[in-house]
Formats: structure tokens, sequence, C-alpha cells
């Protein structure tokens, strides 16, 4: 069973489209996105610094453009549809229930009603690796922050205010890591909450369709077969928590073999290494990867 999954907020580093505008199609339809999006995704995805990439109104649209522009690169259809927080939105494109200049549409005011959700109060997110998972939750809970990304393979995202993770910095979970992360603010936590009525707001004269693959959610890793469902739950998820861990543990249920994570790929492929043993897995980072992906999937 092959998953194909769309990464998150993060992933994105500078130039990575570069190579992939030499692929027939991929610059015209980066160039049709980009009026829908009010943004140039060639310019940002090609010769934009780390910094104007970093901005979350930015990098939600770019994300989405580029797993999507890859996804149809790639040619290949699965039987599961994954994405991780921001990567939703592509993941319901591809599963067909929105078109993806819906999708495209949606995660312009996305970004920007996060952008300006985090402009209101200073707040941040670290990543805590390692640790037993019920110390660094008890830890999270007490210093006042939310595990916004709960991601498996001892993973997890903390998120609040700078002052709360000042404190926690001072009394971190034994065993555990603490890396603060280059974010514009707490997402996925109550901070976002004015996000989400915007997002709601460019939704209601939506009609999704329901998905035509197995489709499966972040707010607990269900699939869900309903397009209503799966929009609530997407616009929803802006202000709660991402359980990546429950969709592995879906993947592992449903009796995934196989793993591909679209462009910019090797967040997602590199979790499931250590928390789905033995699937194989497949990362789009530069347009030589499709052959490789291709040929991989024929030696099944």
């Amino acid at each position: 069973m092959l998953v194909i999954v769309s990464p998150g907020q993060g992933a994105q580093t500078p130039g990575f489209l570069s190579p992939w505008l030499e692929i027939p199609g991929f610059r015209d339809r980066l160039s049709a996105w980009s009026e829908i999006v009010s943004l140039d995704l060639i310019a940002y995805g090609t010769t934009a610094s780390a910094d104007e990439i970093r901005d979350t109104a930015v990098a939600q649209p770019l994300l989405v453009a580029a797993a999507l522009a890859s996804f149809d690169a790639l040619g290949v259809a699965p039987d599961l549809v994954a994405g991780h927080s921001v990567g939703e939105l592509a993941a319901a494109a591809i599963a067909g229930v929105l078109r993806p200049e819906q999708a495209l549409d949606l995660v312009r005011v996305r970004g920007q009603a996060m952008a300006k959700a985090a402009a209101v109060t200073e707040t941040g997110m670290t990543a805590v690796l390692g640790g037993v998972e019920d110390d660094v939750l008890a830890a999270i809970d007490k210093h006042g922050l939310t595990p916004a990304n709960i991601n498996g393979a001892g993973q997890i995202v903390a998120g609040g205010t700078l002052e709360q993770l000042a404190a926690f910095k001072e009394e971190p979970p034994q065993r555990a890591r603490l890396i603060p992360l280059s974010v514009a603010g707490a997402f996925h936590t109550v901070h976002m909450a004015p996000a989400v009525d915007d997002l709601r707001a460019a939704a209601a004269g939506l009609t999704p369709a329901d998905p035509r693959t197995t489709l499966l959610s972040n707010a607990d890793g269900a699939a869900v077969a309903s397009g209503a469902e799966y929009l609530r739950r997407l616009i929803d998820q802006v202000s709660n928590p991402v359980r990546w861990d429950a969709c592995m543990a879906t993947m592992a249920d449903l009796g995934v073999t196989t793993m591909i994570e679209l462009l910019p790929g090797g967040t997602l492929t590199g979790l499931a290494k250590r928390g789905l043993k033995g699937v194989r897995t497949f990362a789009l980072k530069t347009p030589e990867d499709l052959e490789a992906v291709r040929e991989g999937l024929n030696e099944q």
C-alpha cells in the first residue's frame, strides 16, 4: 500500500525549486498559481533568502504549490494521502476534496491570517527530542504550553509565549533535548484562534467533494470519508495540535508498505524511518528523485 504525504512549514529551503523549473509544464503551473496566491512563487522558490521564505504568508502557499506541482510531475496514484499541518491543503487537492486552485486560494488566506495572529503576542515553538513521552507532555503542560505537534518517533513540538518557552528551557524534561524553532509564532495553539475565523469565512462558499482516495486527518489520524467534514477539520486544525503520530499509527494499521514525501521532502520520511519500521520511504528533493521513485515502485 502506497501513501503520499505532503510536508508542513519549515521544510522549505532557499532555492529548492530551482532544478524543478526545467521539467515541462512546471514553471507554467507555478506562474498560474502565483496569480492565485498573489506571490511570485518562482522567485520565492529560487532566489529568495531563508528569511523571506520563513514568512508564514509566503511559506505556506509556496509549500502547497511545490507539493502539488511535484505530485503532478510524479504521476503516481496513491492508495492513501496525508499532509502535515499546511500540507493537509495539498492532501485535500490530491484526494479530490478541493480543486488545486481552491486549495491555493485557501492557503493564501491561511498564511496571511496566521501571520496576522502571530503578530498579536510574541510566541514561538520548541522541538522536544527524546525523553519519556508522558514526562515531556507533563512538563509542557506545567509551563502552560501546548503540544502543538505530536509527531511520533520521539518528537513533540511545544508552542506558547516566549516567556513560557524560556521557563520550559530552564526546567526541561529529563533525557530530552530542546531545539528552539525559527517560526513566526505558536502555530496549532490557542494563539491562532483568530486565523480560524478568517479561514472559515474564506471556505464558506466552497462545496468540497468527498475524497476519492483514503485521506487522513491531523486531528486524530482518522480516515475521513466526507469532504465537508475534512474541510471542517482542516480549518479547526489551525488552532489545534497536529497528531502526526496518530496518522502514522493509522498508516501502520492499514498496512502501508511505501511512503513518498512530496517536494520539499525529507522531514516526514525521516519520522517514518523511526516510527514506521519496515516501510520503504522516498523523498522528493530534486527532479532526479522522480525516476528513482518510479524505479523503486516497479521493483516491488
